[in-house]
């Protein structure tokens, strides 16, 4: 393994990067990244122009707000990534809302450095695209993904051996305006014996009207809600209106997920979204959720 200095700025990425064994290498990291506990003492190279802990519709506001001026939701600290002087950077083309684009991130690192850097971009839609972006992360840092990866599928395993009668799940990656997981969330949904609704795998969560979702009431047994970004208490507060329009749901077992650890984040703990999926459809067996992962509402 060389001795290259990385700075990553997606918090999928640095997992990633400590998980193949490279964490003494990661010189910086972006506003976001807080897992493993090593990481959240590192330089921050990013800040965001939006409160992460405002509501949903409020952080919607303010993204669409910023996207009709032509700004972005980021700003890289140049001044920082020049004296980290970093020899790969590595970030994402996945969501212009979760994280620093890569074209960004590109622009300042031109600006701030003035030399060659590697930019490893990652923009993952499915499981698949998880493991080749560990392969790529490895690769780019001359690491052994071997590992990582088949500790990923070996979990996945567990879960899907475990698993019993299909129950129609419905996971809301956002909550106003609601927005039903896409990406991997479908594959990892099944993985866990449930049946995916109103979702499209592979393709990028989007927004619905809640009258589509009570439309499907007859398919959903159970309601898992999975903000991008949100630990369980950040959600916990949106609660009395996400149940004032659950309409003909309001009857489901609603549950509250950690999205922003597990169900947003594509990178070795991805796969614990199975398990947490699993935990929810059956709450008479012992879970296989991570502690402090899953939350019953009702």
């Amino acid at each position: 393994m060389t001795s290259s200095r990385i700075v990553s700025l997606l918090p999928a990425a640095t997992e990633i990067l400590f998980a193949l064994g490279a964490g003494e290498r990661v010189v910086g990291v972006s506003h976001e990244c807080d897992f493993p506990e090593t990481a959240r003492s590192l330089p921050r190279v990013t800040r965001t122009s939006i409160d992460p802990h405002a509501s949903s519709s409020a952080i919607d506001a303010a993204v669409r707000e910023r996207a009709v001026a032509g700004l972005s939701l980021y700003d890289v600290d140049e001044v920082l990534l020049r004296a980290l002087a970093p020899d790969v950077i590595v970030t994402q083309d996945a969501c212009a809302v979760c994280a620093i684009p890569s074209a960004e991130v590109h622009a300042a690192a031109c600006r701030a450095i003035g030399r060659d850097v590697a930019i490893v971009s990652l923009a993952p839609r499915t499981l698949d695209d998880v493991r080749e972006d560990v392969r790529r992360v490895a690769t780019a840092i001359d690491a052994d993904p071997t590992r990582v990866i088949d500790s990923m599928d070996a979990r996945l395993r567990e879960v899907a051996s475990a698993r019993g009668a299909t129950r129609g799940v419905l996971v809301l990656e956002w909550l106003e305006p609601p927005m039903v997981a896409g990406h991997w969330t479908p594959e990892l949904v099944r993985v866990a014996g449930g049946a995916p609704v109103l979702a499209h795998e592979g393709a990028p969560t989007r927004a619905i009207a809640w009258s589509e979702i009570h439309a499907a009431a007859d398919a959903i047994e159970v309601v898992l809600l999975a903000p991008c970004g949100f630990p369980i208490a950040q959600t916990e507060r949106e609660l009395d209106a996400v149940k004032a329009k659950l309409g003909p749901l309001a009857d489901r077992p609603l549950w509250i997920a950690d999205g922003n650890a597990y169900f947003n984040r594509p990178g070795p703990r991805i796969v614990e979204t199975a398990a947490i999926v699993w935990s929810a459809l059956h709450p008479e067996l012992p879970s296989l959720a991570p502690a402090g992962s899953l939350r019953a509402v009702i």
